[in-house]
């Protein structure tokens, strides 16, 4: 099956809140972020685009990190969610299910359709 390429101003308007999420679900590092992200559906995110979202979440207090020795490699830098984080995702969340209600309402208008 192909993959969907979404417009870029879509992953870049929810990017910061799905990768908040995928952090809540559990202590983990970018590379598992980014794989979750694409197994959702939203397409490859690549480490250019997906760590400048997690140190600005680490900078806004949403999120921490810390290195870790590697198995049988190099170490890693592991996310973890931090109370705050827990707290803005439930208050992003509902705003954007909200915004895209509102949005899937306008587009559901006959004249839209495709």
């Amino acid at each position: 099956m192909d993959e969907v390429r979404w417009p870029g101003e879509w992953l870049r308007g929810v990017l910061a809140l799905c990768v908040l999420a995928v952090v809540a679900e559990g202590e983990t590092y970018g590379y598992a972020v980014a794989q979750r992200l694409q197994a959702a559906g939203l397409g490859v995110i690549k480490g250019g685009t997906l760590y400048p979202v997690l140190t600005r979440l680490e900078e806004d207090g949403l999120l921490t990190s810390s290195w870790r020795e590697g198995d049988a490699g190099p170490g890693r830098k592991y996310f973890a969610v931090t109370t705050e984080g827990r707290a803005e995702l439930g208050r992003r969340a509902a705003q954007w299910t909200t915004f895209t209600e509102r949005a899937a309402g306008l587009l559901s208008h006959e004249g839209v359709r495709p």
